[in-house]
């Protein structure tokens, strides 16, 4: 009899669910995707729902449900904060004390009880995960490693802000750990804050600015905010922080040291911000990298496993594989809270005796990150079909083709294909895709198609076959979860003119892939292999058109919105920017022709699944 467990991540930010199957992921979802709000933190009934969908099964075939993290714990954890800050932050608990005596204390509980329902259904044994040791689940046993190195970095769980370990077959093998309030990702998180964007969600964007800086401000933190050991060990002075006290990251402290007051959100980037995102991440690449040191003295492990929210920091994976020497790296895909879901799946799984045979198959166990729901051609047919909406049925070649011709012709294609991907990245099932050597490309996708920054790079996705010849990576990348330099023999000699600085520096070329090639020479690459066939096919046919096997893959969404998840969101992406093509599985569907898009159109109501 198959082995079903349930592992959720909820009540905070990311909720997600993931279904593992007899030690194998099956299905995992976040549950933005259902929802339609951001980073929702709502338990993650429409991702429930689906997970169990998709493995044809009912909740009372599951062993067990999984917490990512034990909530007793944090509780004790968030009362010691409160008192060791006392008198501040009094506005600030009693805020928050109401949800910490009731369901955030036995947040377990809450489980129980939203998986029951009104009905009162039966619900397996809950059990609650350690958050860190979820997230190493999350990133040792879903690789394709038989034992490896564990390192997880994140602003908190309970008490744990960074932790060792060493995983071996179905067992990890906790090492040595970083306690709250000294958290790498809670720094990052204050600097994020400082520079006017939003924590838990911007970070990223500063990781995407500081290339546009110099880092004249990491000696500075050096000295006064964080003490950095040789083995990568740190602690930061609190003076200089308000994340304990109250309801902000940084206060007065802050504006002394970094020359004013925070930059307020949507205002204007100044050199300030582009020197402070600098220096924060040369601060960061430089505590993972003793880290990662770190993590290989203690275990004899060649090969390393990352994950939690700082994993995502794509630059600083790319400086722990050039500098910390391992001779693997393997990210996990969902490395924030939303991978705590199927890391807690996967920690009760193997617990309970499920076999681990993915490594001796050398691959891993994510199937290319695609765990989300897949839309067959007969029930887009029918969605289109109820509304009217014009399209040409090509089937999956001909769309393959005709989406390759009209990419080197300059289009700006809305590309679904398949199952959905599981963390933030789109890998080409929910991606928007365009010609990487088109110098306005960047800008045309960032400022008409997604609605945000100017600032933001966009990542290529090549052939693993040949990544070789267009980026130097020692590896491969096939998540989009590291950073190299674009192949010396695509590079062009930058020339900036004088005085251009700052968001100046986007127009000036650097390579023969310019809509993908950062202001640092950089790129954040996804090698394209089997795991993701359908974006196979089309790079190896646009290849055969232009010589060029890299597109422009950007996830399928605009600013503020959660990537799209039913063929109606992309329908309605589709018509709300200027993208030209929209590839619905074996269906094209051309901006040109369609009825005038209303705004009001209840184009969330989905796809008939009866």
């Amino acid at each position: 009899m198959t082995q079903l467990v349930l592992g959720l991540s909820a009540f905070y930010h990311d909720s997600a669910a993931a279904l593992v199957a007899d030690g194998v992921p099956v299905a995992a979802a976040q549950e933005e995707r259902f929802s339609r709000r951001r980073h929702d933190p709502s338990f993650p009934g429409g991702a429930v729902g689906y997970c169990l969908r998709e493995a044809g099964a009912e909740l009372g075939d599951v062993c067990a449900v999984a917490y990512y993290e034990d909530p007793a714990l944090k509780f004790r954890r968030v009362l010691a904060t409160y008192a060791a800050a006392a008198p501040h932050g009094l506005a600030s608990f009693l805020d928050g004390l109401p949800a910490w005596l009731g369901w955030k204390r036995t947040a377990t509980r809450a489980v129980r009880e939203h998986l029951a329902g009104p009905q009162g259904r039966a619900v397996p044994e809950v059990v609650a995960r350690r958050h860190h040791e979820s997230h190493a689940a999350s990133a040792f046993f879903a690789s394709p490693y038989p034992s490896a190195a564990v390192l997880c970095v994140d602003g908190v769980g309970e008490w744990a802000t960074t932790t060792l370990w060493q995983g071996v077959g179905t067992r990890l093998r906790y090492l040595a750990e970083l306690r709250f309030p000294h958290s790498l990702g809670l720094l990052y998180s204050a600097f994020t804050y400082f520079c006017g964007f939003k924590v838990d969600s911007g970070e990223y964007k500063l990781m995407g600015l500081a290339p546009y800086g110099t880092p004249r401000f990491a000696p500075l933190i050096r000295e006064r905010l964080i003490d950095v050991k040789p083995d990568g060990s740190f602690r930061l002075d609190l003076r200089w922080f308000e994340f304990l006290r109250g309801r902000v990251m940084t206060g007065a402290g802050f504006e002394q040291l970094f020359g004013g007051p925070r930059r307020q959100p949507e205002g204007p980037l100044t050199e300030r911000e582009f020197d402070l995102a600098a220096s924060v991440q040369q601060v960061t690449e430089e505590v993972m990298v003793r880290l990662a040191r770190t993590a290989r003295r203690l275990t004899g492990e060649p090969r390393l496993c990352l994950a939690g929210g700082v994993a995502l920091n794509c630059v600083a994976n790319g400086r722990v594989l050039e500098d910390a020497g391992p001779a693997e790296l393997w990210v996990q895909p969902a490395a924030g809270d939303a991978g705590g879901a199927l890391g807690a799946a996967l920690a009760e799984a193997y617990e309970r005796g499920a076999p681990r045979a993915h490594p001796a198959a050398g691959h891993d166990a994510m199937a290319g990150a695609l765990l989300g729901p897949a839309y067959s051609d007969d029930e887009i047919g029918a969605y289109l079909d109820a509304r009217g909406i014009p399209y040409e049925r090509l089937g999956a070649e001909g769309v393959t083709r005709r989406v390759a011709d009209a990419l080197a012709g300059g289009a700006i294609v809305g590309w679904f294909q398949g199952r959905m991907e599981f963390g933030p990245r789109a890998l080409g099932s929910r991606s928007i895709l365009a010609d990487p050597r088109d110098p306005g490309m960047q800008s045309a996708l960032n400022l008409r198609t997604k609605f945000r920054e100017s600032f933001r790079p966009f990542a290529p996705a090549v052939l693993a076959e040949d990544a070789k010849d267009w980026f130097d990576l020692r590896q491969e990348s096939p998540y989009m979860l590291i950073v190299g330099k674009v192949a010396e023999a695509q590079r062009l000699a930058a020339r900036v003119p004088d005085g251009v600085s700052g968001l100046g520096l986007l127009h000036v070329p650097r390579s023969t892939v310019p809509a993908v090639t950062h202001v640092d020479g950089s790129a954040r690459v996804q090698t394209v292999d089997g795991r993701h066939p359908r974006l196979r096919l089309l790079l190896l046919a646009f290849k055969e058109r232009t010589g060029c096997p890299v597109l422009v893959n950007t996830s399928f969404n605009v600013r503020g919105e959660p990537i799209v998840n039913t063929p109606a969101e992309a329908y309605a992406c589709f018509m709300r920017t200027n993208i030209d093509l929209l590839a619905l599985g074996g269906f094209l569907l051309r901006k040109q022709g369609q009825p005038p898009w209303q705004e009001e159109r209840d184009w969330r109501a989905g796809i008939p699944m009866d």
